[in-house]
C-alpha cells in the first residue's frame, strides 16, 4: 500500500497534460495539449502547418500536414469532416490565429491554434520531422 502511496504526487503531476482529451478542444491550446492527445494515440486529429513550404520541409511537427494559408479551406473542406479537431499552428501566433479564424469561419467547429509554434513544440521535446 505504501508504494502506491508514494506514487501519488507523480501521477497528480501528470495530469496536468490530459486536459486535451477531457471535454471540448481548447481554441488556445498548448504544446503539452497536443503532446498528450499524441502519446494517447488519439487519431481523431488533424495537424496543420501554414508557414509555408520551404519552412515545413526544413522541419514540421511529426504527423503535421503543410498546407498553404491560401488553400487551407478547400483543402481542409476536401479531405475533413467539419467536426474534426484540428491543431493549426503558423511561423507566429498571429498567423496561426488567422488561418485558425478563416478554418473556424468556414464551419469547422473544432479548431485549435497552437500557441507558440513550432519553437514551443520543440521546447518540450516534441517530436519533429525533416523531409530535406
Amino acid at each position: 500500500m505504501q508504494n502506491l502511496l508514494d506514487k501519488i504526487p507523480e501521477a497528480k503531476e501528470s495530469r496536468e497534460n490530459l486536459t486535451a482529451l477531457s471535454g471540448k478542444l481548447k481554441p488556445h491550446s498548448s504544446p503539452h495539449d497536443l503532446k498528450a492527445r499524441l502519446q494517447w494515440r488519439s487519431p481523431d486529429l488533424a495537424i496543420l502547418d501554414v508557414r509555408g513550404v520551404t519552412a515545413s520541409n526544413e522541419d514540421r511537427i511529426v504527423g503535421a500536414v503543410p498546407v498553404s494559408a491560401d488553400k487551407m479551406v478547400q483543402w481542409a473542406q476536401s479531405n475533413f469532416e467539419f467536426s474534426r479537431d484540428i491543431y493549426v499552428y503558423g511561423e507566429t501566433d498571429e498567423e496561426t490565429a488567422r488561418a485558425a479564424a478563416k478554418l473556424r469561419a468556414a464551419g469547422f467547429a473544432c479548431v485549435a491554434e497552437l500557441r507558440g509554434g513550432l519553437a514551443a513544440w520543440k521546447a518540450i521535446a516534441g517530436p519533429t520531422v525533416a523531409t530535406r
